[in-house]
């Protein structure tokens, strides 16, 4: 193989040639549209600092070559690109949830702790309590909510350790729920909890299709119910924040906040995406999943609609809306969630003007995000998330080349990059990856970023230091020898014994130094400080308390490092757990 001379250009005219991924061939290809230049070389030249990642697309090559013996060619070719992507594979490896490799190595015991961070979701469900729930120390609650509107609002999920109920982080929960399943639901029925997650979800699902009222011919163009209870937000009187109670035994006021024609596109758009990744995972269930699909398409044109009566804009930002919600999950844009939900529409539909939006709009989030927030994944900033699904579409699905997918691309290489990188990214002494320092809640970031490099390594591999943990303990509850026993949860720090509590009564459980006498296995509390500090107690919520966000991120990052199913005895391919063709 030898390359041509500067004066043969004339005579070796530029050819194109197809990458086609799945199958490990160079095709012609008429196209320049989604190619990459390749100076006489058989890598990308990169200028970002992490060269030995993979190429901004999987798709078209210009060169400039002769080749003298096609069958030397083709070996060098694929030796150099499976050398490629094992070391990268090997590098992506690195997980930064700081822990004891003799505890979490192997499978089981990941099985084990899946299992207890999917128990989690059964101790926050709201409504009706299943009778074969793992958690024994629940009963029906909030069933009167919602009484006050047109409709229902039983269901869904307490957040954390209150007991009110945000449709924002309730949909981005299922939403990455929805995906770990539609990437590994082979690892899921592997260790036999696949219907348990899919349970899960639905009771989820189920509650979004509550908390959207379609318009119609005497109502606003939408309304949406952003959230049952309250924080008191100043008022007197018992609400979810100063009562200390159980869920069961709650009969205060417990207001519900709504969203009319004024501005909530975030809230509308996470909405979408939860829906329509939902309808992906009970795409097997015909009518349940068009019962989603059809309900996000309407939320979609309405919150998308560009005219004079409507305006974009955050949930939080109007009172009515999501006033309440601001101290807890208020919202620095919407430009991403829309993205994010066109993405997982076009995925839900096949519907390519849900792309074209995705990819036509992802510039405009981008330059929306706030500088804090670039690199994190979690229930503020979905645009990470967006990035490497568009490159895995990039990568196993020809769409063609679209400004949108190279962006995407650039950004999710240099994410991967910034992870891997002591420079762009603080860690405690103990090695924990501090993706936003000032945060206070260092480990949903770390999970999640845990989640996203993994799949991303998968996703190579289909092409082709861990810490200290000074503390010596597990956050996740349950799990390990020395895990937080004085979580910070109504249910969990008041005893299941039949009796009636008020709310003066549950202050004493509260105060107590007491353990909590009901173990809420599988809630991931919010951790240590940026000193590897953690402060067992339960009335210190930034250590202690654990909330359906955070553990959404956890069951991410635990799906995707675990072992895969052993192949079948007929199978030939590299097995990785991983469904490549099942989000399309």
């Amino acid at each position: 193989m030898s390359s041509s001379s500067t004066s043969g250009i004339e005579q070796y005219p530029v050819k194109y040639v197809h990458s086609i991924s799945e199958a490990g061939r160079l095709l012609p290809s008429a196209s320049k549209w989604a190619s990459i230049e390749l100076d006489f070389h058989l890598v990308p030249k990169s200028n970002t600092a992490c060269d030995s990642l993979s190429s901004q697309y999987s798709k078209s090559i210009e060169y400039e070559l002769v080749i003298t013996d096609k069958q030397y060619f083709k070996r060098f070719l694929y030796i150099s690109l499976a050398i490629v992507f094992l070391v990268v594979a090997v590098i992506l490896l690195v997980h930064f949830l700081p822990q004891k490799h003799k505890h979490h190595r192997s499978s089981k015991n990941l099985t084990l702790a899946l299992n207890q961070a999917l128990m989690f979701f059964d101790a926050q469900k709201s409504g009706n309590y299943q009778s074969n729930s793992p958690v024994k120390f629940r009963g029906n609650s909030g069933l009167q909510d919602g009484d006050s509107i047109p409709g229902r609002l039983v269901g869904g999920f307490y957040d954390s350790g209150n007991n009110i109920k945000f449709s924002f982080p309730t949909a981005y929960t299922i939403t990455l729920l929805s995906w770990t399943v539609i990437e590994y639901h082979e690892k899921y029925a592997d260790i036999g909890e696949l219907d348990h997650v899919r349970d899960i979800i639905r009771w989820g699902s189920d509650y979004l299709l509550e908390v959207f009222v379609p318009p119609n011919s005497t109502s606003d163009p939408f309304t949406l119910y952003s959230q049952v209870g309250s924080g008191g937000n100043g008022s007197e009187g018992d609400n979810d924040i100063s009562c200390w109670q159980r869920p069961e035994d709650m009969n205060y006021k417990r207001p519900v906040s709504s969203c009319g024609a004024a501005a909530a596109s975030d809230l509308a758009g996470e909405i979408v995406a939860a829906l329509s990744a939902a309808s992906i995972v009970f795409k097997e269930d015909n009518a349940y999943s068009a019962q989603l699909i059809n309900s996000a398409e309407i939320l979609f044109e309405v919150v998308t609609k560009n005219d004079t009566d409507h305006k974009h804009g955050t949930y939080t930002s109007v009172d009515d809306c999501g006033g309440e919600a601001r101290r807890f999950y208020n919202s620095s844009g919407y430009k991403d969630e829309l993205v994010w939900g066109g993405t997982w529409l076009f995925f839900a539909t096949g519907n390519n003007f849900y792309f074209r939006y995705a990819t036509d709009h992802f510039s405009a989030a981008k330059e929306e995000e706030i500088v804090p927030e670039k690199g994190i994944f979690y229930w503020n900033n979905k645009l990470t998330s967006t990035a490497v699904l568009l490159t895995r579409l990039l990568y196993f699905h020809d769409m063609g080349y679209q400004n949108g997918l190279g962006l995407a691309s650039n950004m999710t290489h240099s994410l991967i990059c910034s992870y891997l990188s002591h420079d762009t990214s603080n860690r405690t002494p103990g090695g924990l990856i501090l993706l936003s320092p000032n945060n206070g809640k260092p480990i949903q970031f770390a999970a999640t970023a845990s989640f996203l490099s993994k799949l991303y390594s998968d996703y190579l591999q289909l092409l082709l230091s861990s810490g200290d943990n000074p503390m010596k303990m597990s956050y996740m509850v349950g799990y390990g020898d020395k895990y937080p026993t004085h979580v910070h949860h109504r249910a969990a720090s008041i005893p299941w014994d039949g009796q009636y509590y008020t709310c003066e009564e549950g202050e004493r459980w509260f105060k107590s130094k007491d353990q909590n006498p009901n173990i809420l296995y599988g809630a991931m509390v919010a951790g240590p400080d940026q000193f590897d500090n953690f402060l067992d107690e339960r009335d210190k919520p930034r250590f202690t308390e654990p909330n359906i966000a955070s553990n959404a991120g956890l069951v991410a990052a635990l799906i995707a490092l675990h072992h895969p199913p052993p192949n079948s005895p007929n199978s030939n391919s590299i097995n990785l757990g991983l469904d490549k063709n099942g989000i399309f």
